[in-house]
């Protein structure tokens, strides 16, 4: 990539990665004008609990889903850092190796309401911008007026535009858990990648 790049980054569990997760990836990279859109799977995620799938089963499974994905590229800092998986640590990493890119973090309503909560948030929006994304259920105004507030503080607070999906990780593990297709929620390849590792099944 140039060394001036605009990077948009989908941080996550990838628990696992679902069509809602590439639609957002490309609006974002569509209506930011970013040159590409990296994945960034979590290694150990601080705010959830225990994962269903292993790291290397998450990396996997974004492997699959965006390949032959124009513009979109798996970046695999935090799944081979050890303990839990902070923003701020992965764009610390980032900005050391990449100094001229400019990164835009890419947030569902739902976490931009957390943001406030996560470690040294304040010198996360000194090394980048912020994009938000609504969320199926999520209170959208409540979202946006906190991205104003944060306006003040952060470089950039963009509104990333696309459909509402009522799609998440864990209707996905439920239904797998009941034996169910999740084809509809899932690229083929990983729900393929799925039924073969039997991840997420009681049986």
């Amino acid at each position: 990539m140039r060394a001036d790049a605009a990077i948009g980054l989908l941080g996550g569990s990838f628990d696992p990665v679902h069509r809602a997760h590439l639609e957002l990836a490309h609006a974002a990279r569509r209506t930011l004008g970013l040159d590409a859109v990296w994945l960034v799977p979590a290694r150990t995620p601080w705010q959830r609990a225990s994962l269903g799938a292993s790291p290397e089963h998450r990396r996997a499974m974004v492997a699959l889903a965006i390949s032959g994905e124009k513009g979109l590229e798996l970046c695999d800092v935090e799944l081979t850092r050890a303990g839990n998986s902070y923003t701020i640590d992965t764009l610390n990493t980032l900005r050391a190796r990449h100094p001229d890119a400019r990164f835009t973090l890419l947030l569902g309503a739902d976490q931009l309401l957390n943001f406030t909560t996560w470690k040294d948030w304040t010198h996360i929006l000194d090394l980048a911008d912020l994009a938000v994304a609504p969320r199926p259920g999520e209170p959208w105004r409540v979202a946006a007026d906190l991205a104003a507030a944060l306006g003040a503080r952060a470089r950039t607070v963009s509104t990333i535009e696309m459909p509402l999906r009522d799609i998440s990780a864990t209707r996905i593990r439920a239904r797998c858990a009941q034996g169910l297709t999740v084809d509809d929620l899932v690229p083929a390849r990983v729900a393929r990648y799925i039924e073969q590792h039997h991840l997420y099944s009681n049986h």
